[in-house]
């Protein structure tokens, strides 16, 4: 225990926080213990409790840091290309690389997050999440509305409201086919990705101003 004394307690919330969320992703967040993550990351239960509160806030530290992935994700593919067309496709591939990489990530980076902070009752991280999922929702605002200016996209496309489709339509397609993956192959005779690329074009017809 000496050595961990002389670490930063930032590594100490990190080290809690890797091994949660392996058990998140095993086992489940409700059937998850503090227990079961003092035993995973190799510190007492008591010591646990010197980092974090209760599990809610290493839940609050994992949903935080899975945003933030998530922008990173979404800014570095609309840098990539200047047309509408690419631009999209690389939203869509970079989300499908992170739901890989980060499998539990992807599930919870679209749960339910507080937005109220009038209250005090509020973790600070959540307030974090909530500002990162706002600069998400610009930066695809901006891909909109920039499409819709090059005439690529639909006029009448009401913004939020797109938004929140292309979201859950995107993690939808792209959790289906990872939850399927054997079934489409052996069903439809397409590989994941070939599926996934059917979806995603089904979907950016949908709001283009012609079929591509």
């Amino acid at each position: 225990m000496g050595r961990r004394k002389k670490e930063p307690r930032g590594v100490h919330r990190e080290n809690i926080a890797s091994a949660a969320s392996v058990l998140f992703m095993e086992k489940g967040i409700a059937t998850t213990s503090m227990d079961d993550i003092a035993k995973a990351a190799g510190y007492s239960k008591a010591t646990l409790y010197v980092y974090f509160e209760n599990k809610e806030e290493i839940v609050g530290i994992l949903v935080l840091d899975s945003m933030k992935k998530l922008y990173n994700y979404i800014s570095a593919a609309l840098v990539q290309h200047e047309s509408t067309k690419a631009r999209y496709d690389f939203i869509c591939h970079g989300l499908v690389q992170y739901q890989e990489e980060f499998p539990f990530y992807f599930k919870i980076v679209l749960d339910k997050i507080n937005i109220d902070f009038e209250s005090h009752g509020y973790l600070p991280e959540e307030k974090e999440t909530y500002l990162v999922g706002e600069e998400i929702n610009k930066k695809i605002k901006d891909f909109l509305i920039s499409g819709m200016e090059k005439g690529d996209l639909r006029s009448d496309l009401k913004i939020m409201p797109t938004i929140f489709n292309f979201w859950g339509m995107l993690s939808g397609i792209i959790q289906l086919a990872t939850n399927k993956e054997e079934y489409i192959k052996h069903s439809m005779g397409l590989s994941k990705i070939q599926f996934l690329e059917y979806g995603f074009s089904m979907l950016y017809n949908s709001i283009a101003t012609k079929e591509t």
